[in-house]
């Protein structure tokens, strides 16, 4: 006996399931908005109480602030530095997950091979490590490798991250594409690695698009183990710069939620850049 699908055929049901879902992402994006809101406030307004929502004086003087642009202030922080660094790392990071998760989950998904249950649950078993809980080891390992505060140690530490997550992920795309379309090519002359950037290769792509976002987005907003790993302006990323606004008895909440819309703003946009590959490959293999 076949399960019937689950429907929902009284429009209150549909009504109420639309209330929950506006409930539930209202109190997800409050905390982003009131951050997003505050970049834009003066001082007065963000410290007034009551709190004040919308910003009765807004001003870009919070940017140009942790920029250095204001003529009472004479030096900011370097906040294009940490930009640049952050960007560094986490798109090096990022193509290298990319292509050694691809030829990793293509491996899975295609050959047979000695262990390859045990090395793919391995794989797996190694996210379930929290970060912050490495911090310390990786503190000392290295540090006697002499690449503490460097962005060099920092892209291997994303690395080990990301890789594993995309093997998993590229080996369930390339597991739904039918083995018979490179059969097929190999049998019209293509080659084995001919077939693949052919005919797989543009099938998977939606889902290794997927792949790269969550790759980057893990690189970009990752804290902890940053704070631990840099030191220094040459090394340090955006939520490590971040903590610069903190003082012994004061934070500045207006400098740091400027550069907080920073941090969130390219994520944004690339999100909304790969919108479409990125709702495919989440969907990818739902239907057959």
């Amino acid at each position: 006996m076949s399960a019937r699908p689950l429907t929902i055929e009284k429009p209150w049901q549909r009504w109420l399931i639309r209330l929950g879902v506006f409930v539930a992402m209202s109190i997800l994006c409050i905390p982003g908005l009131w951050v997003v809101l505050t970049a834009f406030r003066p001082n007065i307004e963000i410290l007034a109480r009551p709190p004040i929502w919308i910003p009765q004086n807004p001003t870009l003087s919070n940017f140009q602030g942790i920029f250095g642009l204001l003529p009472e202030q004479q030096q900011g922080l370097p906040v294009a530095r940490y930009f640049l660094n952050s960007l560094v790392i986490s798109l090096t990071s990022t193509a290298v997950a990319i292509l050694v998760g691809m030829m990793g989950g293509y491996a899975f998904a295609r050959y047979r091979f000695k262990a390859k249950s045990a090395l793919f649950v391995s794989f797996m078993l190694s996210r379930t490590v929290p970060g912050i809980a490495l911090s310390l080891p990786l503190f000392i390992v290295w540090s006697r490798l002499g690449i503490l505060d460097t962005s060099f140690g920092l892209i291997l530490v994303y690395l080990a991250i990301n890789i594993p997550f995309t093997i998993w992920l590229t080996d369930g795309f390339f597991r739904q594409i039918p083995v018979d379309l490179s059969e097929a090519a190999q049998i019209d002359g293509c080659t084995r690695w001919q077939a693949f950037w052919r005919i797989e290769f543009p099938l998977a792509r939606s889902g290794l698009a997927s792949a790269a976002i969550f790759a980057f987005l893990t690189s970009w907003n990752e804290y902890a183990l940053a704070s631990q790993l840099t030191r220094t302006t040459a090394s340090k990323t955006m939520p490590v710069g971040l903590m610069d606004f903190t003082a012994q008895f004061t934070v500045d909440w207006a400098g740091m939620s400027a550069m907080a819309v920073l941090i969130i703003v390219p994520a944004l946009v690339l999100t909304f850049v790969v919108q479409k590959h990125l709702i495919a490959g989440l969907t990818f293999g739902g239907v057959k």
